[in-house]
């Protein structure tokens, strides 16, 4: 049989853990970082290997920021700010160690949603691409390698 035949039932039985923990980690990262921008006092940039440990504030300019551009509805620029720089660390986190995924995932759709809506609408090619991996991780979970298939698999066992 031809090789190029047999190619989609061979990468039909391609374990998809790994490819989960790489949408895991490439989305992740990239709230991760933009919460960083929002925040001074604590560094934890993993792309560049920088950590400055400290105790987390947020910027001053951020809430200028939410206030004189982003200027979403019904939220005060310092509640949107705080919202936004704590989402963007708790979630990624949540997210890339595999730990409430779905429901990070889903916070993180929530955010994707608001930011492409309100905020940078002309940008749907990277907010597209962002709601295609986190639904894909709703929808599916975060697969094996993560930590809710190893308490899972703990609690099973009891």
């Amino acid at each position: 049989m031809n090789w190029l035949a047999t190619l989609p039932a061979r990468l039909d039985r391609w374990p998809d853990g790994w490819v989960r923990l790489l949408g895991r980690l490439a989305v992740g990262l990239v709230f991760w970082l933009s919460g960083q921008t929002k925040v001074e006092g604590l560094v934890l940039d993993p792309i560049h290997a920088t950590v400055e440990l400290g105790w987390p504030r947020l910027s001053p300019a951020v809430v200028d920021l939410f206030r004189d551009e982003y200027r979403l509805p019904l939220l005060p620029p310092e509640l949107a700010a705080t919202l936004a720089a704590t989402g963007e660390h708790l979630l990624p986190l949540m997210l890339v160690l595999g730990l409430g995924t779905r429901f990070a995932a889903l916070g993180l759709l929530a955010m994707t949603a608001v930011i492409q809506f309100l905020v940078y609408p002309g940008a749907f090619p990277t907010h597209g691409t962002w709601a295609a991996v986190l639904l894909w991780l709703v929808l599916r979970g975060p697969g094996p390698l993560a930590l809710d298939g190893w308490i899972a698999a703990r609690t099973a066992a009891r």
